[in-house]
This record gives structure tokens, C-alpha cells and sequence, in this order.
């Protein structure tokens, strides 16, 4: 497009346009933020906004759209739920004193994962940017909370692990190279930004990194030799200055998680347990809505931390045991005081932007008043946790007092129209104050001494925004008016003058407005330089109180609910004391049935048979959220518990057609199950609920067999293993370790009742046709379903398959029994055949009737 047709404004637009071509640019004029083209015909849609037209000279109109200026946030956080990002284009200069095309600039680029307003924010929930690296040893991987500043690598060997790390962390936003391979991994994520190679280079990360932090290299902290992660986190750091246009001084260090020091979680069990999203994406009945009574929304985001990566550390979660008892008694105290606290953690990384907002220093001035008393109720604990969090607590009586003098009561909510300053603070900012403030006595001494003058006592002085001061007089009155007055308004009964003395004050105030409120605002952006030599303790501090309201919650949550504090022991083994499903226990109308478990090196799997609605999904599911909770230092939901260590926890439990990658359901359920066998240990704890029920009944039972044989005689981990082939209850006999438990049900004139008890011995038979029963399934179809089962039950001798014609040799499943199962019933067939006395066509259809059984 030739820009000498476009006016000057347009033409500077164009120039700022091309510099962003892929996302919308929001463009500052007067009192609107202005789209033109395409991104005005994009916006109107997205934002429900109204397209309009511009003319310009030399062309057609333009396609334009706006937003008011004063609520730009709210269409931001509109778009940024979309997945958009947005260049904010401000005017830099005085419109009223520059001369020609008004000067603009991009002050910051907002995108989902860089954005640190409040208004644009989910308040309980951390909002990461992360970028992803891969080569041939693994993927590199780093996040940044740029609202707190909490900066984190990762390093993973294979594609299943690093999808269970972005499951866990969930970024709004992801970079990756322009060369990445695994783009299934990723094809089906929002905000997707895709960034050219030279930014991935080692080189360049490692000296951005260092420029951040001050340092000469990065040992200190112990991320020097993660060369994958470390390009991710440049790249992530290069896009971040990019998009702020600022420095961000609250990104003072960088950590990495590994692997060893927290129990890995794969991307199916994280879904399958409903920790903080249920199966159906809302947070209903998760893990989250029943342990998270937080009072801080920073202490809320800990919290989920904490559950999406438990700890093997045992001084840790000892530690935090501990502090959840000594807690008990002063629990509800804190919570009262941390209700007062702010969100610290992201008020102090608007700070550090510069674009924390007055009723922020309010607010971090009124958590400052509340420190003292925080400090007195943890005054007598004794657990090392708590006095590490009283301490980094801190008081911050600079910072308190110079809030407490620089801050009025309530300030209004943005800086532009001042009075955010209070009276004292600054001298010549209240002269200023003073000239205007003073404004309304002189106008009424000017009018009594006008009226007095011209004996006119319906001349009034008075003062609007569009014409400023004037002396108002009746238009019947306008021939007593004196040389001096100078017409400035007609209107129909009155006329407005202005004199040469009014004139002359009415310049000085408003002189006095405007250099008060440029002072206001000097003064204001004075206040963040004086909070830099303290953001690091005030990091520390917002930690301490969120790590504090965590504990405290979890506290709280162990009385109210009757939770036990669980026993750590080295050997490997769980045992639970009648224990209960925490999310279940509290939706049921009626009183949960508990049930224990014993798991050892010596019997490590349970074969757990039952009628479906009997409860086994619930059983296990409540033994993995049990020892998810144990392991984060929670107390749980039995009546004793103790725990050894685990190294991971795998489920296999349901699944549904993946539609978008050509996956069944029996492929995902044999994909998810290949993952367990090449992953667990015998530290492991794995939950498997019905393996092979997704193909015929030989092949199914054949996989189930070979699967728990492989768990429990080579792998040995700790597994609960559901099913409805009886013939795994064979199973104990002929391997050590594994002992049979069922779901009790009684049966009675109506049909059967589900007693939700775990009992021990195999279940005596399915019961699937009285569930159907239960289920509304017609009479006459499950008359014909019994008819049906008698039928197959009558074509052998004996049952078909028993588990006990199963013969394990070499590790591998000897199927030889089903094959003598098949010819058995061929050879009854073909003996009851008469050859003499068929016809051609009974003999054609005995040769199909064969083939079929074949």
C-alpha cells in the first residue's frame, strides 16, 4: 500500500503496525484507543464492538474501531481469555502544546502469559509463560510467572514426560522453535507462539540470564549445567523484554525442578484423580474445592502447587506435619489477620513494573499494619518451619511509614486524576493544592464586591470546564456593565464576561492544577524507586505468607474434617486405617462406608473383583488422592495411615476415543498401560481398573493376565488391579504377593444392595445382569440376556477358561488351553453333524457355522 496517499496519523499507524503485524495494535487518540483495517474488523467481532469508516484524502474510508480509554481493561481481559495479545500505542506527548502529527509510541505488548493487571488476572490460579526446546537428548522446558517473578526450568527424556509437565503446569501461553519436532505434543494448546531458532541459542540465553540476575555465571544456582532448559528460558526471557518494554527488576533468580524430588504424575492420572479440574473440565468435586479453604489467593496458588507435584522428601513434609499440628490451636486466629493481607506476591511485581495502581500501595500499606500482629500470634511456636516463616515475614517499618505519609486513606483508582498524595507530604505539592483549593473563597469575594460595585444582586461568578471562570449578569442588565468586562458567552436571558483580574487568577489556578498533578505524578513514580532495595524481602515475604495460610488451611481442614496425621517410614508399604474418598464423603447425602488397605513388599497387589457400582473405582481412587495429600504434608481422610516411599503414582482408569489423533478407546487404554509397565517400580503405586475390555473376551483376558503377572512377579510395585475376569483370581495361587479383596454386595428378593465394604476373597460371581437391572434395562431383554449366558455356559463341560488351565512358563502366557477350548466345541459340532441326510444347502451352512467358530 503507497503510504504518500494516507494522512499523517495513518501514516504513522502503518509504521507502528508493521512492527506487529500479528497482533492487534491499539492505537491512543484523545479518549479512545483507535483500530483501523483489518484489526478493526477483527476486534469488532471478538469484542461485540461497532465498525465504522474514516475518510482520509486520497482514498477510500477505512475500516476503524474503538474503545474508550478509561475501560480499556476490561475489553484487554476479554481478549486475553481469547488467546489475543494486544500492542498498546500511547501518545507521549502534550497534544495541546505539539505542533502536528501528536508523537506515539508502543509502550508494552500484553499477551496471555505476560500480563500482570489485576483486572486481567484469575485471582486463585498462577498464569505462566513457558517455552519448549527439543533436540536429540530431551526438551528443555521453562516457565515464568511474570506476576510473581517465580522462574523455573525443567528437563525431560521423552515425549510422555513432557506432556505430563505441560498437564501440570497448564502455561496460557507457550514459545517454540520454528524447527520443533514433537508438535503433537502441542498442536492442541492455546496461546502457541512460534519464535525463530537464533533465539534458542545457548550463548545468547546464558548471557541474558546473567545480565538479569547480576551474576558472572549461573552456578549459583544451580541450573549451569541444564544447557536444554537454559535456551528455553532465554528465549522466554527475550520475549518477556520484548513484550514489557521495561526492566523487571522482581526476576532476581531462576531454580530447577527435578525429576528425583517429586513423585511424578502422568498426564492420565493427573485426569483421571480430579485434583483441581474434573473430567469435564469445570472444578466441581475435585480434590481442590474440598482442601482449599485459603484466605490469600497467593496461599490458594501454593496450594495447588503443592498438590500437582508432591514431595519424596521426607524432613519436608515432616516439617510441614509439624507445623499443621502446632497450628491447630491458634489456626483460627491467623486466618482472621491473613483475611487483611494483599496479595503481596503480585502487588510487589507491579511495583516492580511500575504499574502498581494507588489503591495497591493502600492495600500493601494496610498488610503492613497487619505484620505486628502475625508476628505476636507465631511469637511461641517451636516447629523450625514456622519460626523460618515468622522471620521472613518481616515488618517492613520504612516501607509502612512512608505509605502511611505519601498515601491518603482511600485514594481513588488511578494516578491521572490525582489526589493520591496526601496533605504534608510534600510542601510545594500543597502550595499548589492550596492556590486552587482556595479558588472558591476568592470567586465569593469577587462577586460580593461586583455585585456591590454595579448594585446587581443577581450577578453571580461562577466557573465551567469548557469556557473556565466568568461573571454571569442577567441580558437585562447588560447596559450597567462596565468597559472592563469582556463578553465571553451569550446565552438567552444571561450574558458571561471575563475581566482582565479573573483572567489573570483564573491562569494562576489553573497553572497550580496542572503542575500539582505533574508533581502528584512525580512524586507517585518516586514511590517505586524506594521499594527496589526491598523487593527481595518482600518476595520472601509474600512466600512465607502463603506457605502460612497454606499450612493453616490444611490445619483447619484436619479438624473440621477428622483427618489423621499419616506415619513416614523408609520400608516400602501402605497401610490405611479405614480410610475415605475426601471429595465423595462430602457430596454424599448419606455417611461414607470406609475401608482399609495393607500394602507391603511382601503382598503388593490386590486383585479386587466386584459388581460395577460396587464401589472398587472409588476404593482405589481414594487410596491414590490418600497418599497424593499424605505426600504434600496434609493430614488424610482415615482413621490411621502410614506411608513409605513412593517414586510415582499411575492409573488406568476409563477412557474415551481421541478423535483428533485417530486413537480408540482400546488404543488409548493399551497406550496408557504401556506407559505403566516401562515406568513403574517398585516404589510405585499403580491403579489399573479393567485392562482389556476393549477387545474380544480371549484377547482382553490374555492382556489382563500378562499385565498383572508383569506387575506383580518382575515389576512388583503396589497395585490395586480391578476386574471382571474371574479367572484372575487364580492369580494369588500361583504368584506370590498378591492377595484377592471384593466389593461386598447382598442379594435379596428385589435384586441386590451394594454394601461398599472391602471384603477379603474373590467376588462370587459378576452380578452384571442385576446391575443392568438396576439400570432400567427392559425385562424382556434380560430374559433373553439369561437365556443367552445359560447357553454359553452349556457349550462346554466346564466353565469357560478358568484361570486355572492357565500355564505360565518362561515369563511368557501359555495360550495353548483356549486353542483345546475351541476344538472341543468344534468337534461337538461337527459330530453332531449326519452327512448321509443333509442337504446341499444344510451342508453349506454347517461349513459357514465351522468357519465362525474357527
Amino acid at each position: 500500500m503507497n503510504s504518500n496517499v494516507h494522512t499523517p496519523m495513518i501514516q504513522q499507524y502503518l509504521k507502528l503496525k508493521s512492527e506487529n503485524p500479528d497482533i492487534l495494535l491499539f492505537y491512543r487518540m484523545g479518549d479512545f484507543y483507535e483500530l483501523f483495517y483489518d484489526d478493526a474488523k477483527r476486534a469488532s467481532q471478538l469484542l461485540d464492538i461497532s465498525l465504522t469508516k474514516r475518510g482520509y484524502s486520497g482514498g477510500a474510508p477505512i475500516p476503524m474501531a474503538g474503545v474508550p480509554y478509561h475501560c480499556i481493561e476490561s475489553y484487554l481481559a476479554k481478549l486475553i481469555k481469547l488467546g489475543e495479545s494486544v500492542a498498546i500505542c500511547e501518545q507521549v506527548n502534550d497534544i495541546i502544546s505539539h505542533k502536528g502529527v501528536v508523537e506515539r509510541r508502543i509502550t508494552r505488548i500484553v499477551t496471555p502469559g505476560t500480563i500482570s493487571d489485576e483486572e486481567l488476572l484469575p485471582d486463585r490460579l498462577d498464569n505462566l509463560l513457558a517455552a519448549i526446546f527439543q533436540n536429540q537428548l530431551g526438551f528443555g522446558y521453562a516457565t515464568l510467572d511474570i506476576s510473581s517473578g517465580r522462574f523455573c526450568l525443567n528437563e525431560l527424556t521423552d515425549e510422555m514426560k513432557m506432556a505430563a509437565e505441560l498437564h501440570r503446569t497448564d502455561p496460557v501461553e507457550l514459545l517454540y522453535p520454528e524447527n520443533f519436532q514433537a508438535m503433537q505434543l502441542i498442536e492442541q494448546r492455546h496461546g502457541l507462539r512460534r519464535r525463530p531458532l537464533w533465539e534458542y541459542d545457548i550463548d545468547t540465553a546464558s548471557q541474558q540470564l546473567n545480565m538479569q540476575f547480576g551474576t558472572y555465571d549461573l552456578s549459583g544456582f544451580g541450573v549451569h549445567q541444564a544447557y536444554l532448559a537454559l535456551r528455553a528460558a532465554g528465549c522466554l526471557l527475550q520475549y518477556v523484554k520484548n513484550t514489557q518494554r521495561s526492566s523487571l527488576p522482581h526476576i532476581t533468580s531462576i531454580s530447577i525442578e527435578r525429576q528425583q524430588d517429586s513423585i511424578m504424575i502422568d498426564t492420565a492420572t493427573r485426569r483421571n484423580l480430579e485434583i483441581t479440574q474434573n473430567l469435564a473440565g469445570g472444578i466441581e468435586n475435585t480434590l481442590i474445592t474440598v482442601l482449599d479453604k485459603t484466605v490469600t489467593a497467593m496461599g490458594s496458588r501454593m496450594l495447588k502447587r503443592w498438590l500437582h507435584m508432591p514431595l519424596r522428601n521426607f524432613d519436608i513434609i515432616k516439617q510441614r506435619q509439624q507445623s499443621i499440628r502446632e497450628l491447630q490451636i491458634i489456626s483460627e486466629d491467623i486466618q482472621s489477620v491473613l483475611h487483611k493481607i494483599v496479595d503481596l506476591e503480585r502487588v510487589v511485581a507491579r511495583i516492580a513494573l511500575r504499574t502498581a495502581r494507588p489503591r495497591d500501595l493502600a492495600r500493601i500499606r494496610d498488610t503492613f499494619q497487619q505484620l505486628p500482629e502475625l508476628h505476636k500470634q507465631l511469637a511461641n511456636v517451636e516447629v523450625e518451619q514456622l519460626i523460618d516463616i515468622r522471620l521472613k515475614i518481616g515488618y517492613f517499618h520504612e516501607l509502612r511509614a512512608l505509605l502511611e505519609n505519601a498515601i491518603i486513606e482511600c485514594p481513588p483508582a488511578l494516578i491521572r486524576d490525582g489526589g493520591v498524595i496526601a496533605t504534608g507530604y510534600n510542601t510545594k505539592l500543597d502550595e499548589y493544592r492550596s492556590l486552587a483549593n482556595d479558588a472558591n473563597s476568592y470567586l465569593k469575594q469577587l462577586e460580593i464586591r461586583e455585585r456591590k460595585k454595579l448594585g446587581l444582586d443577581t450577578l453571580k461568578v461562577n466557573f465551567n470546564a469548557v469556557h473556565g471562570y466568568y461573571i454571569q449578569i442577567n441580558r437585562a442588565h447588560s447596559h450597567l456593565v462596565p468597559i472592563n468586562y469582556i463578553r465571553r458567552q451569550t446565552l438567552k436571558n444571561v450574558e458571561r464576561y471575563i475581566i482582565p483580574e479573573l483572567k489573570e487568577y483564573e491562569n494562576q489556578v489553573i497553572n497550580s492544577k496542572n503542575k500539582a498533578l505533574a508533581l502528584e505524578k512525580n512524586l507517585y513514580d518516586k514511590l517505586f524507586d524506594q521499594f527496589l532495595p526491598y523487593l527481595e524481602a518482600l518476595k520472601a515475604s509474600a512466600a512465607a505468607l502463603a506457605e502460612l495460610d497454606v499450612l493453616t488451611n490444611l490445619s483447619e481442614r484436619a479438624q473440621i474434617l477428622n483427618y489423621c496425621c499419616p506415619i513416614l517410614q523408609q520400608d516400602i508399604g501402605i497401610y490405611i486405617k479405614n480410610g475415605r474418598h475426601p471429595v465423595v464423603e462430602q457430596v454424599l447425602k448419606q455417611p461414607f462406608i470406609s475401608n482399609s488397605l495393607a500394602l507391603s513388599s511382601q503382598n503388593h497387589m490386590l486383585i479386587i473383583t466386584g459388581p460395577n457400582m460396587g464401589g472398587k473405582s472409588t476404593y482405589m481412587r481414594q487410596t491414590a488422592l490418600i497418599v497424593l495429600m499424605a505426600w504434600i504434608g496434609s493430614y488424610v481422610p482415615a482413621e490411621e495411615m502410614a506411608i513409605g516411599p513412593i517414586d510415582s503414582i499411575f492409573t488406568r482408569i476409563g477412557a474415551t476415543d481421541d478423535l483428533a489423533s485417530g486413537r480408540s478407546t482400546f488404543m488409548i487404554e493399551m497406550t496408557e498401560t504401556a506407559n505403566i509397565l516401562y515406568n513403574a517400580t517398585k516404589n510405585s503405586l499403580v491403579l489399573v481398573d479393567e485392562i482389556g475390555r476393549g477387545t474380544s473376551t480371549y484377547d482382553g483376558l490374555s492382556l489382563a493376565w500378562a499385565c498383572a503377572e508383569r506387575l506383580a512377579h518382575y515389576i512388583k510395585s503396589m497395585t490395586l488391579f480391578a476386574t471382571h475376569y474371574f479367572e484372575l483370581t487364580k492369580l494369588p495361587e500361583e504368584i506370590e504377593g498378591i492377595l484377592n479383596v471384593h466389593l461386598d454386595v447382598v442379594e435379596h428378593s428385589n435384586g441386590i444392595a451394594f454394601m461398599h465394604s472391602v471384603r477379603t476373597g474373590a467376588a462370587s460371581k459378576s452380578y452384571g445382569l442385576a446391575v443392568a437391572a438396576l439400570a432400567g434395562i427392559p425385562k424382556e431383554v434380560l430374559k433373553c440376556a439369561r437365556y443367552k449366558l445359560k447357553e454359553l455356559e452349556s457349550l462346554s463341560d466346564s466353565p469357560p477358561v478358568t484361570a486355572q488351565k492357565f500355564i505360565n512358563k518362561g515369563s511368557q502366557l501359555s495360550l495353548s488351553v483356549l486353542a483345546k477350548e475351541k476344538i472341543l466345541l468344534i468337534k461337538e459340532n461337527i459330530e453332531a453333524i449326519d452327512p448321509d441326510n443333509l442337504t446341499p444347502k444344510e451342508a453349506l451352512e454347517w461349513i459357514y457355522r465351522l468357519k465362525s467358530l474357527i
